[in-house]
């Protein structure tokens, strides 16, 4: 996947390209479906097909102290555009010059810098300084610029439209399986697998720890979870997920103890996705107690990954 940023000119292979237009940090069914509507009109046409994605997301650029709420890293959402058959990635810087950008500015963008042939977006879709930019002003500007707009309608299910405050609701509920049916694969957490207390190897549970950093926070407690190792090994495993209360002190982490599995990976990125919510985290008088309570997990995780 190639990645393009908002400071340089569209190659000449990738001129003339469909863009879809959004934030898709879930890429959930509804920006599944924006994108698959991008690239169904570029193969038609003969064009490229480019995946446009703001980073930092604007509410964290508006309101910089909200508690973390990223479902997907740049990196994660290039791997899954390229699987949805775009062409390249689009990060477009969301700074306070893009902030200021009105509408037509924006649109002028699209179309110089980028060289747009056609744009798609969802139906909620916002832009520009103050939000002024929606779908009936994207059409309006865009046709000025020879350059053709598609609104896609939002999806649905029982429920109401699948969005990402769906996502992150179900997810600090600890309810893994509305998160993976809203985004079809399960909420993936990836990161560099960092040195921690190496209290867990003592007791004969080795964890390969991980820093939350900017991802939305689910429920803290024990998962079932599957490891995606950076060499393209899958793994079952059990993790921690929260402050770790039997221990002094609290540190927040995702704690994967991977079965039978024994290799160091220090330094190495994994991807860790989270299957089913077992229990919420506890406090144990004794590490006896802690330990038995581990094998509890790991059997429960065992069953459920099955």
């Amino acid at each position: 996947m190639r990645l393009l940023s908002s400071d340089e000119r569209a190659p000449a292979d990738l001129a003339g390209a469909v863009i879809a237009l959004g934030n898709f940090d879930g890429f959930h069914r509804g920006h599944q479906a924006v994108v698959a509507r991008a690239v169904a009109r570029a193969r038609a046409e003969g064009r490229p097909a480019i995946v446009a994605t703001f980073d930092p997301h604007p509410a964290r650029f508006f309101q910089p102290a909200a508690p973390p709420f990223r479902l997907t890293s740049i990196a994660q959402r290039a791997r899954l555009f390229a699987a949805a058959g775009a062409d390249a990635t689009l990060v477009l810087a969301f700074d306070a010059a893009m902030a200021k950008l009105d509408p037509a500015t924006f649109v002028d963008l699209l179309a110089d810098r980028f060289a747009a042939s056609a744009v798609v977006t969802g139906q909620d879709f916002t832009f520009g300084r103050a939000r002024a930019g929606n779908p009936a002003v994207l059409a309006d500007l865009a046709r000025r610029r020879n350059i053709g707009v598609e609104t896609v309608a939002p999806v649905t299910d029982g429920a109401g439209s699948i969005s990402s405050s769906r996502i992150r609701a179900a997810l600090a509920e600890g309810d893994c399986e509305t998160a993976t049916a809203l985004l079809t694969r399960p909420f993936a957490i990836e990161g560099e697998v960092i040195h921690g207390d190496k209290l867990g190897r003592t007791i004969g549970f080795p964890t390969a720890n991980i820093a939350l950093g900017e991802y939305q926070r689910p429920r803290y407690g024990i998962y079932a979870v599957r490891g995606r190792i950076d060499d393209g090994r899958v793994v079952d495993g059990a993790a921690n997920l929260g402050v770790r209360p039997s221990f002094d002190p609290p540190k927040e982490l995702l704690e994967p103890y991977f079965f039978d599995f024994a290799e160091d990976l220090y330094g190495r990125t994994i991807e860790v996705e989270l299957i089913s919510f077992i229990r919420p985290e506890a406090k144990f008088d004794s590490l006896e107690a802690l330990v038995a309570q581990m094998d509890r997990d790991c059997d429960e995780a065992r069953r459920r990954l099955r």
